[in-house]
């Protein structure tokens, strides 16, 4: 058997575009901004209008949330913990893809534990991963429930709900962390240009 191929079993990688010529050609640097914290904390919101933001600095974004995998990539997969740390999974190795093409990637999921975020991280890598923690406190996004999911979880209709029956372990260093209780959206999307600005920009 040819000692070459035996030692390179996806020649296909070595004939692609590489990361540094994508980004080139974008004319700016792939990262992942993954947002965590409770349902209703302002992760998505946040997430949009930043996106809108970029886009109008010329900066090619896409996002990724529970809506838009659920339906999707990650259909199938129910919430129980196994299934749970294969949805976070299954995200990072997409937000990786994404940001090696020298895409944004702005990720918003509760991702309640610090194994699951730490594993986020080690796949997309630490270079390209900008934690930001939405820390609103549960009261707040309780009285908001959009959704009515707590309401739901305080009647006993949803189990291993974060925030009620689940634990939510706070990050441990984010890169930043956002109260949006009194805060308005523009000013979260300004704290978080400030800290992903120059890391995205060739």
């Amino acid at each position: 058997m040819n000692s070459e191929i035996v030692n390179n079993i996806h020649p296909i990688f070595d004939r692609m575009q590489s990361r540094e010529e994508k980004e080139q050609q974008l004319g700016q640097r792939g990262i992942t901004v993954w947002f965590t914290g409770l349902s209703g904390s302002g992760k998505s919101t946040i997430a949009i209008a930043l996106e809108q933001r970029l886009s109008q600095m010329g900066i090619l974004c896409r996002i990724l949330d529970g809506d838009n995998v659920r339906t999707g990539i990650n259909r199938g997969l129910g919430f129980s913990e196994e299934d749970r740390r294969e949805n976070i999974r299954r995200i990072a190795e997409v937000c990786r893809l994404f940001t090696h093409t020298g895409i944004v990637t702005l990720a918003a999921f509760v991702s309640p534990t610090q194994e699951l975020r730490t594993m986020a991280e080690e796949i997309i890598g630490a270079e390209d991963f900008a934690e930001i923690h939405v820390s609103t406190p549960l009261e707040e996004c309780e009285r908001r429930d959009i959704k009515g999911l707590y309401a739901k979880a305080r009647r006993g209709e949803i189990g291993d709900f974060t925030g009620i029956s689940s634990p939510f372990e706070e990050p441990q260093h984010p890169a930043l962390r956002i109260d949006t209780t009194n805060k308005r959206v523009d000013e979260c999307v300004d704290e978080v240009l400030n800290i992903i600005e120059k890391r995205i920009k060739l």
